[in-house]
């Protein structure tokens, strides 16, 4: 009699079932894939028919999310990518299989240039044959091309008449049709040229304002983040192999028990890393968007003074009526090479005006999104000693971890008796950093200046140093239901390794969302509707 199966055999054995597997036919129009059902060849067999059917419809899936849909295959397309209004040089783009012929009509040449060689020619409309204006064309042969498709470009004056000529000409050619916002960047990854963040990166370089941002985005658009995702992705893809080789054959002794115990540790030191990932205080996050400061305090302290101290220009309105800003006044700021998003609130009091407490309501909102907050005190009225500058402090703000930037003004009404207060300012503990500033002369600027690049270099981190940081809330939707579904597989790995492979399929497939590898479709539109016209 044969001996009883262990628990851990038992889990594994399930009842027969049907062995899926693919066939490749031929069907009409195309070459196509077939799914067969054969008769099961013992429990190993149908398991491992199983997986076959999982693979077959996962790889569909894939080429499903990433076929060329009709347009963007056989359309050829055509944009201004250098931007609206004159300047010296414009840049019109195209490109679609119509490439060559559209530069052979416009040129009114039957050869091309070489590929990738700038080439002086007169345009013509070809309808007309009338002179447009005499420029630069390129041309770029698929797939050596950003868009992986025959491209071309034609680099022509910038005056608005000569561009809206050119275009007008491009687009009474057959075949051809203006592009859609972020089309061309779509088509480089419909070809495979780049990845979804590779993509994305290229949008936030094209938006970049400072240089921490610039270096951010080249730093993505480049793929240094999409390959620390595929390399997870990789890592997730050999676990499961190899669990899923446990399941089919250790029945057979043809596979060793320690791969269970390297399956675990793969998992958990894969756990541990993506979840470090998401705890980087969002600094990717923060230097993209711009970190949010909040200028906070009494009333009639010179809050909007400060405003437009920083920006230089008289965003605020400024009076001496306690109470005369009421709502929130935002300007974008380059400190350091690191984006800010300033903030003016009302005075924080308890006001009586009902306009005046919608203010004050909103200031208070404010306060709890910020990022960073600049607390504006009148420095003569305040103690000297850091004992009372604390109290003074405590009493405005409520307890938080939001870190604060402490600004005394007003220190032209000092006069010689700023000694005490300045020296309180460079003590630190338990005061947060402080300034002694005079919005009214510009004493003190500097050192707030100062504090500001510490704080957004603290807070945005390096973009050159270190792996590349989570940059879209997007990504950390998707890695935080990877790392679930990690935590999960430790419970299912106890009960049953089927339960438990399965986890390790969803959390790859978490991933390939992010990289567009996997259910690309349902987020294309919103990646790319955010890009310009000809990019």
């Amino acid at each position: 009699m044969a001996a009883p199966l262990t628990n851990q055999k038992r889990d594994r054995r399930t009842k027969p079932a049907p062995r899926w597997c693919t066939d490749q036919s031929t069907r009409a129009g195309g070459r196509g894939e077939a799914l067969a059902l054969r008769p099961p060849r013992g429990v190993g067999g149908a398991r491992r028919g199983l997986m076959a059917l999982r693979r077959a419809l996962s790889a569909a899936g894939r080429r499903w999310a990433q076929r060329p849909c009709s347009a963007a295959w056989g359309d050829t397309i055509f944009a201004l990518s250098s931007g609206h209004g004159r300047c010296g040089v414009a840049v019109i783009r195209t490109s679609g299989p119509g490439s060559r012929g559209a530069l052979q009509s416009l040129t009114g040449r039957p050869e091309l240039p070489p590929p990738r060689v700038l080439a002086l020619r007169r345009i013509r409309d070809p309808a007309t044959a009338e002179p447009l204006d005499r420029g630069l064309v390129v041309w770029f042969p698929g797939p050596q091309s950003f868009t992986g498709e025959d491209c071309a470009e034609l680099h022509v004056h910038g005056g608005p008449a000569v561009v809206s000529g050119v275009l007008r000409a491009l687009g009474c050619l057959p075949g051809l049709r203006p592009a859609e916002p972020g089309e061309f960047t779509r088509r480089a990854f419909r070809r495979g040229k780049l990845d979804l963040t590779a993509a994305e990166g290229l949008g936030d370089l094209i938006r970049a304002e400072t240089e921490a941002q610039r270096r951010q985005a080249l730093r993505q658009m480049e793929g240094e983040l999409g390959q620390l995702y595929q390399r997870w992705s990789e890592t997730l893809t050999q676990a499961l192999a190899h669990l899923e080789a446990y399941i089919d054959f250790s029945e057979d002794d043809n596979v060793e028990e320690e791969v269970l115990s390297q399956v675990d540790a793969t998992v958990r030191a894969l756990e541990q890393e993506i979840g470090a990932h998401l705890r980087d205080g969002r600094r990717g996050e923060l230097l993209r968007g711009g970190v949010r400061a909040v200028i906070a305090g009494p009333p009639n302290v010179g809050k909007s003074s400060l405003l437009n101290l920083l920006c230089q220009r008289p965003a605020a309105i400024v009076s001496p009526v306690a109470g005369t800003t009421r709502d929130v006044v935002e300007v974008a700021l380059n400190v350091g090479g690191y984006p800010l998003v300033l903030s003016d609130t009302a005075g924080l009091r308890d006001a009586t005006d009902p306009v005046e407490q919608e203010g004050v309501s909103r200031a208070r909102d404010r306060l709890r999104q910020a990022d960073l907050v600049l607390a504006v005190l009148d420095a003569a009225a305040v103690p000297a000693e850091p004992a009372g500058l604390g109290a003074a402090l405590g009493s405005l703000l409520p307890p938080t971890t939001t870190p604060c930037i402490l600004v005394l003004n007003k220190a032209d009404l000092l006069g010689g008796d700023g000694g005490p207060l300045r020296d309180a300012c460079t003590r630190g503990d338990p005061l947060p950093p402080a300034a002694l500033l005079s919005c009214k002369t510009g004493e003190g600027l500097d050192r707030l200046l100062e504090l500001l690049a510490q704080q957004l270099a603290r807070l945005c981190g390096d973009p050159l140093a270190g792996s590349p940081s989570l940059t879209q809330s997007r990504h950390g939707l998707h890695l935080g239901d990877c790392v679930a579904a990690l935590a999960r597989y430790g419970r299912e790995r106890r009960r049953d390794l089927g339960l438990a492979a399965e986890q390790l399929r969803l959390a790859r497939r978490h991933l390939g969302r992010i990289t567009g590898h996997v259910g690309a479709e349902d987020v294309l539109d919103i990646i790319f509707r955010d890009f310009c016209v000809g990019k």
